[in-house]
């Protein structure tokens, strides 16, 4: 049997399965206490360094670590020890080897050496009261954009100092050269409720030590889990600096009204060999066959979560962000290669504390070499498995703009015939996979892919840029209205595009420059760009204002949502019997993907138009009655008010009440003398 075969043994897991929660430095200002798992080695020592930088050799001590319960090894440093950097070497069968700690917090430039911390000492004035300004609410009731931290800020348009930094995704007052806002201005003035930050972490296919080198990468290549990516700080030699912007960002956006959901990469990790906890336990942490790793990530190695030192380590990780950095939303990569188990396990943990933090991913089906028999993966059909979990739809994805395996294919908002079915199904939150809308990521565009605009550019080359435009914001009326949970990329209000210098335009943009990557807020100041931004802006504030469109069960769903019949071919409407909080009592929701108009008759009663052609918001347009026409390529969104009672009605009904509480007031006076008169006898 081989080493690998023999860590996923029931034997090996029960003897070596740590349980306790104080692997890493623990800092106190008398000593630093370390703990590394190594069942492995044969010996391990803590080196001390005085700085992060692992060129320079200034190593202050090498402590001899001893042997502890459950393969771990400890240590201790006597004195306040916060700022020193240290490693950790390692004595195995395969050799020595220096790493860096698995349970590191934070780090020194490009990772290469951990750093011991006072956490307490980092957190920004009035953190203690920091909180998620969405707390109490329900999955559904998110908005989400997603955004790349240096793509807000980097554009020469942006009037953004701290330029892909942290901090200047919260700087307040930008504005482009034309006074429009930008940044963080502009994100509160779209409606949003959570940002969803592409991966933060360290990672490692951007050298930090050298910031001013034309380098981009979405990040999604892990080298240190629990670290803030050192290039989004102002200094990255120094670990405290990223520890404390980013809270510093967290707490602005917080105070923004805005939740921070955190981009977690943990299906695979940057190098598999080189990265520390597969350097101190040789391939624990990734699947691998005959020294090979598996590969179902794409990415050269996949994440053994079913061992159960790396589920615990998934586990810790979440649960850290969640605690230390009030994170209030965790989006998995690649979730579909990590099992249901840990899934479950990770957010039962964190809700057992932190109740309003949302989780999602990408529950795709994918080919791996799993390490143990019968382990169920967390995708999107075993979305049962994982009931407080969601999944993106790609089912809805595809339908709204074709299928991301051929660019030319187009969808349904482009003219794709015989797509109504699936519309339908998407709209109420229940693609074929999916048990609840509760469990269903909305969307028509990502940073995976080409974004929205550009794929209608690509697949109907034909078409004018202002159809385009009606195709783009009609996908938009689909997944921001639909039953489940919405989620736009950043920019995508503004016709965000990714042109190619040569031709053409980037559908995987991960190391692409900024000229690529960048949202280009000069576009802001043209009529037709900041028209659409206020479509997107409405659409938003038209779901937050009626909860009948965030409903959260598959059952309030089929009670209060019906599928409208007779039809022109293409076009897709819903009647919604208004919840008992919704302004109104009903909600006709109308797609004409057509060219040429559409008339849909109505139930009876006078009907709001609140969206329509270009315009949307909660403010009745006009009023309708008996039918209305909706325009080419385009939604039609109409209320109806609640039934208003006379005010001759309404005092008959209160007049009950208010004989009974003139009663109940005369009968507590009554009590209250009698109560008197005794006391005064006495």
């Amino acid at each position: 049997m081989t080493m690998t075969e023999l860590y996923s043994t029931e034997e090996f897991e029960r003897k070596y399965t740590y349980s306790g929660s104080d692997l890493g430095a623990r800092w106190t200002k008398e000593k630093t206490l370390f703990r590394v798992w190594a069942p492995t080695a044969k010996s391990v020592k803590v080196n001390l360094y005085r700085s992060g930088n692992p060129g320079v050799e200034d190593r202050i001590a090498q402590i001899e670590m001893k042997s502890a319960v459950a393969g771990t090894w400890i240590a201790e440093a006597e004195g306040d020890q916060n700022g020193v950097y240290y490693t950790y070497t390692v004595e195995l069968d395969e050799g020595i080897r220096e790493a860096c700690d698995p349970y590191a917090v934070t780090t020194g430039v490009n990772g290469r050496r951990a750093m011991v911390l006072d956490l307490d000492s980092t957190d920004p004035e009035g953190w203690a009261e920091d909180r998620n300004p969405n707390a109490g609410k329900r999955i559904t009731d998110a908005v989400i954009y997603e955004l790349h931290v240096r793509d807000l800020s980097v554009d020469e348009n942006s009037g953004i100092t701290n330029k892909g930094k942290f901090l200047g995704v919260i700087e307040e007052g930008t504005r482009t050269p034309e006074g429009v806002p930008t940044g963080l201005d502009h994100i509160k003035s779209m409606g949003i409720t959570h940002l969803h930050l592409l991966p933060s972490y360290d990672y490692g296919s951007v050298d930090e030590a050298h910031p001013e080198l034309p380098q981009f990468n979405w990040g999604y290549d892990p080298v240190n889990y629990n670290v803030p990516e050192g290039s989004y700080a102002t200094d990255p030699y120094r670990g405290e600096v990223r520890v404390k912007e980013m809270k510093q960002m967290i707490q602005g956006l917080h105070r923004a009204g805005i939740s921070v959901i955190l981009d977690v990469v943990y299906n695979h990790v940057y190098d598999g060999k080189t990265f520390c906890f597969n350097q101190i336990v040789p391939e624990y942490f990734s699947r691998t066959h005959n020294g090979h790793y598996s590969n179902g990530s794409g990415c050269g190695n996949d994440t053994a979560s079913e061992r159960s030192m790396v589920h615990k380590y998934i586990v810790d990780s979440v649960k850290y962000w969640a605690d230390e950095y009030h994170i209030d939303g965790f989006r998995f990569d690649l979730v579909g290669l990590i099992d249901v188990d840990t899934i479950n396990e990770l957010v039962d943990s964190v809700r057992a504390k932190h109740p309003d933090v949302i989780f999602y991913g990408e529950g795709w089906s994918m080919s791996t070499e799993m390490t143990k028999p019968d382990v169920a993966m967390a995708t999107q059909h075993n979305a049962c498995r994982t009931p407080n979990f969601a999944y993106f739809s790609d089912t809805l994805r595809d339908v709204l703009r074709g299928s991301v395996f051929d660019d030319w294919a187009y969808g349904y908002v482009a003219g794709a015939e015989g797509q109504e079915e699936l519309v339908k199904k998407c709209f109420m939150g229940h693609p074929d996979w999916c048990p609840s809308p509760a469990q269903t990521v909305n969307y028509a565009s990502c940073h995976d892919n080409m974004s929205l605009f550009d794929r209608l550019t690509k697949s109907r080359p034909d078409e004018s840029f202002a159809d385009r435009v009606r195709m783009n914001n009609l996908a938009a009326a689909v997944y921001l209205l639909a039953q489940g949970v919405p989620f736009m990329q950043a920019g995508e209000e503004l016709l965000r595009s990714k042109p190619l210098p040569g031709g053409g335009f980037e559908h995987n943009s991960y190391a692409s420059p900024d000229s690529v990557n960048s949202i280009k807020w000069g576009d802001l100041h043209k009529p037709e760009y900041a028209a659409n931004a206020d479509y997107y802006r409405g659409l938003i504030a038209f779901r937050k204002a009626h909860p009948t469109l965030r409903l959260t069960s598959e059952e309030a769903v089929r009670e209060q949502i019906h599928a409208m019949e007779g039809l022109d071919a293409n076009v897709v409407g819903f009647h919604l019997r208004g919840s008992a909080d919704d302004p109104a009592a009903a909600i006709i929701v109308l797609y004409n993907p057509n060219k040429t108009p559409t008339t849909v008759q109505l139930p009876n009663g006078r009907w709001n138009i609140c969206i329509a052609d270009r315009t949307a918001g909660t403010e009745p347009l006009m009023s309708v009655e008996g039918g209305v026409s909706v325009a080419p390529i385009s939604a039609c969104v109409l209320t109806l008010a609640p039934v208003q009672k006379s005010a001759k009605k309404v005092e008959k009904e209160k007049l009950p009440l208010l004989l009974g509480a003139a009663a109940a007031v005369t009968a507590a006076l009554g009590g209250a003398a009698a109560l008197i008169k005794r006391l005064t006898k006495k």
